[in-house]
């Protein structure tokens, strides 16, 4: 009684198959285990936040949302996961029995001095079947294209995860620009007023006979200037709109909002201690490990390639000569069969193609670990980024102050015929680009918070939720 059931557990195997695919290992991290951090505890504790917790001033969160539902290179992304889902669901059928049912009506005559009755035979042939086919994954070769097909699709849905993540980065920041840029606008209107002002009482003191020519011009000059860098950012600030009209798909707004008066509200404070473990939820570095994991599953497809390949095929169905007589008792006719093909001769083809897999994994595991070396280096960039552009704001603040008490000084100097005017215009300069110079680098400083986020993937601790916001955008990108 034992034999039986011993029979059936090694059928059972033969039909379950095996795999030849090498066994997945993930690639050491070629890299550090931390930066250099000082707080430990919640560096080991940090999650990500997603981008709706992450950026907190509503204009900004409206415009992500906005860029999210328009964009066109995301919807791109979104139609390239669905034809890799296609892939998948046609490999996949692959492992199951293949059934179809078929039909037909012949009708054929014999000639007299053909038929074996010495008359013209007029004959019918009337059928109805049901057709399966099977193969029998005894070495692994249909799993293993099963597996790479997922895997494939994995990474492209890894691929299309980043261009979302870097739309997110790209309309940040771009918003920071435009916010920047704002700010930047109204120093120089600011400035035009003061200088016209200083223009107009340097006319004036030459008509009295109380300054030289050259202080009129002077003066003129330095509002020459100012109204020529407020034509620069005029038209930059329009560019940037532009830009961020494309990134939203939607016209982004004309409102003018001044750097500083959101400059406190924008995004949330990371935590200071950051592992490098969260480099490995990175999309880039995710879609890496995937495209390795097609580069194994093609391994073992390529070698279960040089075993034979079985396969069943069954029709059952009814015949007969008569219409009528189609479904009656004894119509019914079925057949069973089996074939094998191993190869003999093929002049090194499969041998190529194993080796050719063989070399792919080998450029996988090197694109993995590439692509870890550049996460690790973008997050320490942001990071080095974050750390001394708050040091410069702070520097740059400190010489504004002074070119402030300056430039008030030696417009004193000026008018109490200290000094010449050469020396108001040198502390108008140095002012004016100091100014501008400090709204820039606060921009940039916030801007490397959305880098740094960027660069450490985004959030990710919620697939389900990521997995239904993706199949509404593939029923609004693919109709």
């Amino acid at each position: 009684m034992k034999r039986p059931q011993t029979s059936c557990r090694i059928i059972a195997v033969l039909l379950a198959g095996c795999s030849l695919a090498p066994d997945p290992v993930r690639p050491a991290l070629p890299m550090p285990q931390s930066w250099a951090v000082s707080d430990p505890g919640a560096a080991d504790a940090l999650r990500m936040p997603q981008w709706q917790r992450f950026f907190v001033a509503p204009a900004l969160a409206g415009l992500i949302d906005t860029a999210l539902n328009n964009n066109q290179n995301l919807c791109i992304a979104i139609g390239r996961v669905e034809m890799a889902r296609g892939q998948y669901r046609i490999q996949r059928a692959d492992m199951l029995p293949q059934v179809s049912s078929g039909g037909g009506l012949s009708r054929s005559r014999t000639p007299a001095d053909l038929s074996y009755t010495g008359k013209p035979l007029v004959a019918n042939d009337f059928s109805a079947s049901i057709n399966t086919s099977w193969e029998l994954d005894l070495w692994g070769r249909v799993a293993s294209l099963d597996a790479a097909a997922l895997a494939s699709w994995l990474a492209t849905d890894e691929a299309r995860r980043a261009v979302a993540l870097s739309l997110i980065a790209e309309v940040a920041n771009m918003w920071l620009v435009a916010r920047e840029l704002d700010e930047r606008i109204a120093l120089a209107d600011r400035t035009i007023i003061n200088r016209q002002e200083s223009a107009r009482i340097a006319r004036r003191r030459y008509e009295v006979g109380s300054a030289p020519r050259l202080d009129q011009t002077q003066a003129e000059t330095l509002l020459g200037q100012a109204e020529s860098a407020l034509i620069t950012l005029e038209q930059q600030r329009e560019q940037t709109r532009n830009a961020l009209a494309l990134l939203v798909g939607a016209p982004a707004g004309t409102t003018v909002t001044a750097l500083s008066s959101v400059e406190n509200a924008v995004v949330r404070d990371l935590p200071p201690g950051l592992p490098s473990a969260l480099l490995v939820d990175r999309p880039d570095v995710r879609g890496a490990e995937d495209r390795l994991r097609v580069a194994e599953a093609d391994i073992g497809a390529a070698r279960a390639a040089f075993f034979p390949r079985i396969a069943l095929t069954a029709d059952y169905g009814t015949a007969s000569a008569a219409l009528e007589g189609l479904f009656a008792g004894g119509s019914s006719a079925w057949t069973l069969a089996s074939s094998v093909a191993a190869p003999v001769f093929d002049g090194g083809r499969l041998r190529g193609n194993l080796a050719e897999a063989k070399a792919q994994r080998a450029v996988a595991v090197a694109d993995y670990e590439q692509a870890v070396q550049t996460a690790f280096r973008d997050v320490a960039d942001a990071l080095a980024a974050r750390h001394w552009l708050g040091r410069q704001v702070e520097a740059q603040r400190q010489t504004l102050n002074a070119l402030s008490e300056r430039a008030l000084l030696s417009d004193l100097r000026y008018r109490n015929g200290a000094s010449s005017y050469l020396e108001v215009l040198d502390a108008q300069r140095d002012l004016f680009a100091t100014e501008q110079a400090l709204v820039e680098t606060r921009r940039a400083r916030l801007s490397s918070e959305v880098n740094l986020y960027a660069a450490l993937g985004g959030g990710n601790d919620d697939p389900s939720g990521a997995t239904a916001a993706t199949n509404q955008d593939s029923d609004r990108c693919i109709e």
